[in-house]
């Protein structure tokens, strides 16, 4: 019998480890509306590839872990990757037929409602930003998914993770 031993699985939570430093690295301010939603681009990809290792409490507790490096309110973060992670895990089947050019728009409704789950939650914590400049980064993932998505899927093809 083959063993079904898992196999790197480090690697993913060191993509998760590398989406944290991304998500809170320095931009100069003009760039800084357009970071893109580094753990949400990885949840997605690592959600799609892993439904089994990767889902909500992945997701909640990397939400978390965001929270405490951001300073927001405990849970706000971890609310809003959760989201993004059921709607992954609810079209994953649709998601993994589709081509990439409506993958990318999925993923840019996805993170939009994503985005607008934060606006409101910032606006009931009263830390509202006065735009809708908020789904930016939303639009910024959408752009940046095939190349995350066959970067990541190369690197699972190579380094054999299951």
């Amino acid at each position: 019998m083959v063993s079904a031993r898992p196999r790197n699985g480090w690697v993913v939570w060191l993509t998760f480890a590398v989406g944290l430093l991304l998500s809170i690295s320095p931009m100069p301010q003009f760039m800084e509306i357009l970071r893109p939603l580094w753990l949400g681009l990885l949840m997605t990809f690592w959600t799609l590839a892993l439904p089994h290792k990767v889902g909500m409490t992945t997701a909640w507790v990397l939400g978390l872990a965001e929270d405490v490096l951001y300073g927001t309110l405990l849970g706000q973060n971890a609310l809003v990757l959760s989201l993004i992670t059921f709607l992954v895990l609810s079209l994953q089947q649709r998601l993994r037929m589709f081509p990439m050019w409506q993958q990318c728009l999925v993923m840019l409704v996805i993170f939009g409602l994503a985005q607008l789950v934060q606006l409101w939650l910032s606006a009931l914590t009263g830390n509202r930003q006065p735009t809708l400049a908020l789904l930016f980064p939303a639009l910024m993932s959408a752009l940046l998914w095939p190349w995350v998505s066959y970067g990541l899927r190369g690197l699972r093809r190579r380094l054999g993770i299951n």
